[in-house]
């Protein structure tokens, strides 16, 4: 894989993306534009239901912060995001985590209504989980091991997070909240995001290396690509996990679908034996990153992020 000179250009782009950007665009990947923008229709006639109906499938600490969040009930640093969404986690055992999984044990909540919303959220997680597994396979090339350096015990059996999103048009809130922002800025938790947005709204931005905001410019049939604060530490910081936020200034509702590629969930993460002794050039002294627990690091991120 390492010496086909298609994979190595690619693999150059990785490195030069995460290391420059923490983002990027991802084309040609394999999944159909019709699937992709399928799963956004969907998720807006789900959006465009009475709140009763919707409601049917609230998010509760006791369902495992897994269903449907009102407008203002995600907390970004304190301050309420103006979006609604539903939460889906990949599901496993009762007890196969012990006391570290409990927070998040539960079935997903998939609604009734619009039919077969389960049933193609299933195939769209299952293609992003594919695409997902690929991608880390060049970017473990593009930071010198093998292609397979994410698998087994970091992330042989990855945990995934897919959030459906609704961005209300602008302005919302009338002066009744402290912001108009759709998800105030902040860093992903895991490896890799993939992010599915609407192709007629530009809402997504990037604060970028000089600490100006940049916007992600929708790109029919792609995905907007991230690296989180797992990725970091794996790469000893030469990766950075890139501050991003949501700002709809547009009048019309906008749907985005994040789907969030993560380690194995009791996952010890730190630093590959590879990337110990390469640090990010320009960013102070050298240094090793600290070791966490992933799913330590998500459930404490997960309890202090919902107003209930």
């Amino acid at each position: 894989m390492a010496e086909d000179p298609g994979v190595i250009q690619v693999v150059q782009q990785l490195d030069r993306a995460c290391r420059d950007a923490g983002f990027f665009y991802v084309i040609g990947h394999g999944i159909s534009e019709d699937l992709i923008k399928k799963v956004r229709e969907i998720t807006r006639e789900f959006f465009m239901l009475p709140y009763d109906e919707k409601l049917k499938i609230k998010m509760t600490p006791a369902a495992g912060y897994r269903g449907y969040q009102r407008i203002g009930e995600n907390v970004t640093k304190g301050k309420p995001d103006i979006h609604e969404a539903i939460d889906c986690y990949r599901e496993f055992k009762q007890g196969k985590y012990g006391d570290l999984g409990k927070a998040m044990e539960g079935p997903n909540q998939w609604p009734e209504k619009p039919h077969e919303f389960k049933e193609l959220m299933e195939e769209y997680l299952r293609l992003c989980t594919d695409l997902s597994r690929n991608i880390l396979r060049g970017i473990a090339l593009a930071l010198g091991g093998s292609p397979y350096e994410f698998e087994g015990k970091i992330a042989g059996e990855p945990f995934w997070v897919m959030r459906l999103i609704g961005y209300p048009g602008a302005p919302f809130t009338n002066g009744k909240l402290e912001n108009d922002v759709g998800c105030g800025a902040h860093t992903d938790y895991g490896l890799l995001t993939l992010v599915n947005q609407d192709e007629d709204k530009t809402a997504l931005q990037v604060r970028n290396l000089g600490g100006d905001w940049i916007s992600a410019i929708p790109i029919p049939g792609s995905f907007v690509c991230n690296i989180g604060d797992m990725l970091k530490i794996l790469s000893n910081g030469v990766y950075e996990s890139t501050l991003h936020r949501v700002i709809n200034n547009s009048p019309l509702y906008r749907v985005c679908v994040a789907f969030f590629y993560e380690t194995n969930f009791d996952a010890v993460v730190e630093p590959f034996d590879i990337c110990k002794d390469k640090y990010p050039e320009g960013r102070g002294e050298s240094q090793i990153f600290k070791r966490a627990v992933y799913g330590e690091h998500l459930v404490s991120k997960v309890q202090t992020n919902f107003a209930m």
